[in-house]
């Protein structure tokens, strides 16, 4: 018979039988601290052993040559201790792991990692708030709001705005087209998109965005129920950044055609060429035409830690939300990113209360539950890394390192546009820049072909990894520097790998 004197004692007997029965050691508890401690010293050690092995960003390991491993691992029978899977998983994945840290990795927008940002990995991982709701994170809702604040007030919103962390830029944008389709239902059609599906009028919804923007907003549109004809693509200049005058035709455009514009999207910083559309010019007109401002900043966000290119990012605050990716730019590890609106009121929209887990009656300023503004109800604790990172490092020095990224992107433009041997196709606001072998004087009928077969010799060897592109249909080479490490020493020994194995194509072709 259990009674109120004897409840203690059993709690006691209970921890001492879980503390002594090895059958809990796997589970994170108090009994089983030196079991930890003891996996994540020989994760740690592989950790060491991965970035001191791997001497080049890539094995060139293909999938046919490494998927025979996984069909011999039988998952049915445990491994017998620690050291067993590290080396297994060594042997599948880490000795062949892209090396984002690497010099010369070159190819896409992934960025080395800050250690701050990894130690509080750890703490993520093993206490494992979820970031839904107040009773399940406490103090790290405080985080992730004050992280939220800090990023609204470096965009330049006032007291109003308020945001989310979101797993990336993707979902950011999706966030931003939804609360745009929403918003424009409520607003000027008095119907609620939420309560009653979508209105007739949506077919003919209108949502205008640059050609060299970021593919997620026709996939967003699509996901919305919208379709991908509701994206308007406008033509970009020379430059590779929105043409306004072209914008303002095409809104024009639409409603003489009886559809129905309801948002612009700029993008601060492309993917392919990193440069920023004219944010101010575009804000004054999504203003004019009362439509739904939303800067994808994904990539360019990185500005804000640099007081001599934050210029470039004039005309963000005129938003009325904002994709901010702190895992392209802010040196921080997957997932990481931000959805910011600068009033808080619009996240109304997409709010939805269950009793068991945010009640319509708890008051948001006494039990603030992240979840009223998210899409995702589980989400992890990713705030603590940027906050690890500012605590430990500071604002300035993270500008510096991105301040070394795009003056090492101006060095090595300026290195390409000079050798005759190369085409340079853009300068960047940031650190991406487009360009293709072409030797002076040869008279080839695919340089497409030959550079895509430089990218393949590339990865094949894995002394140097670069991105590739189509622009007008033809087949690019693409550098992305994310590294404050990259030098033009290195770019320069890249340059000659891709003369190399271009001359190789010349030869045999």
């Amino acid at each position: 018979m259990i009674t109120q004197s004897n409840v203690p004692h059993q709690d006691e007997a209970i921890l001492e039988a879980l503390s002594t029965d090895t059958s809990f050691e796997d589970i994170f508890y108090e009994g089983s601290s030196q079991e930890y401690l003891k996996a994540m010293s020989l994760a740690s050690q592989s950790v060491v052993n991965f970035l001191h092995d791997n001497k080049k960003p890539f094995s060139g390991v293909t999938a046919a040559q490494l998927r025979p491993q996984f069909e011999s691992v039988d998952l049915t029978t445990p491994l017998p201790d620690y050291e067993s899977l590290m080396s297994e998983v060594e042997s599948l994945y880490t000795k062949h792991a892209v090396t984002f840290h690497h010099p010369k990795y070159v190819a896409h927008l992934n960025c080395p990692v800050v250690i701050p940002a990894i130690a509080a990995e750890v703490l993520i991982s093993a206490i494992n708030s979820s970031l839904d709701t107040w009773d399940q994170s406490a103090g790290g809702t405080l985080i992730e709001q004050k992280m939220i604040e800090w990023t609204c007030d470096e965009i330049g919103f006032d007291k109003n705005a308020d945001g989310v962390f979101t797993s990336g830029g993707s979902q950011s944008n999706m966030m931003g087209l939804l609360l745009a389709r929403d918003h424009y239902s409520i607003e000027h059609l008095k119907h609620n998109i939420k309560q009653n599906g979508l209105p007739p009028e949506a077919s003919r919804f209108r949502i205008f965005v640059s050609e060299a923007g970021h593919f997620s907003i026709q996939k967003n549109a699509s996901i919305l129920g919208l379709g991908e004809k509701a994206v308007v693509k406008i033509k970009a200049d020379r430059t590779f950044r929105m043409n306004t005058v072209l914008l303002e035709d095409a809104i024009q455009r639409e409603l003489k055609q009886g559809n129905i514009p309801i948002a612009v999207v700029a993008t601060a910083g492309t993917t392919d060429f990193g440069n920023l559309d004219p944010l101010e010019a575009i804000g004054h007109i999504a203003a004019k035409y009362k439509l739904w401002y939303h800067v994808d900043a994904a990539y360019g966000c990185g500005l804000l830690l640099s007081s001599k290119h934050r210029y470039l990012l004039n005309g963000i605050e005129l938003a009325n939300s904002v994709t901010a990716d702190y895992h392209k730019a802010f040196f921080q590890p997957v997932s990481s990113s931000a959805f910011l609106v600068n009033h808080k009121r619009y996240f109304g929209l997409i709010t939805h209360y269950a009793d068991y887990l945010n009640p319509k009656d708890q008051h948001s300023d006494e039990i603030p539950n992240q979840v009223n503004k998210s899409i995702q109800t589980t989400r992890r604790f990713d705030a603590l890394k940027l906050w690890f990172t500012l605590r430990m490092m500071g604002k300035e020095k993270l500008g510096g390192y991105i301040e070394k990224i795009i003056e090492t992107a101006e060095n090595v433009a300026h290195i390409i546009s000079t050798d005759r041997d190369f085409d340079l196709l853009n300068y960047s606001d940031l650190s991406a820049l487009v360009f293709r072998y072409n030797p002076s004087g040869l008279h080839t009928a695919n340089l497409t072909q030959m550079n895509q077969y430089i990218k393949a010799q590339l990865l094949k060897h894995g002394d140097a990894l670069v991105a590739g592109t189509k622009v007008h249909g033809e087949f690019y080479l693409k550098f992305t520097l994310l590294n404050p490490l990259t030098t033009t020493d290195h770019i320069k020994n890249i340059l000659l790998n891709i003369k190399k194995h271009g001359n190789e194509f010349i030869k045999f072709n």
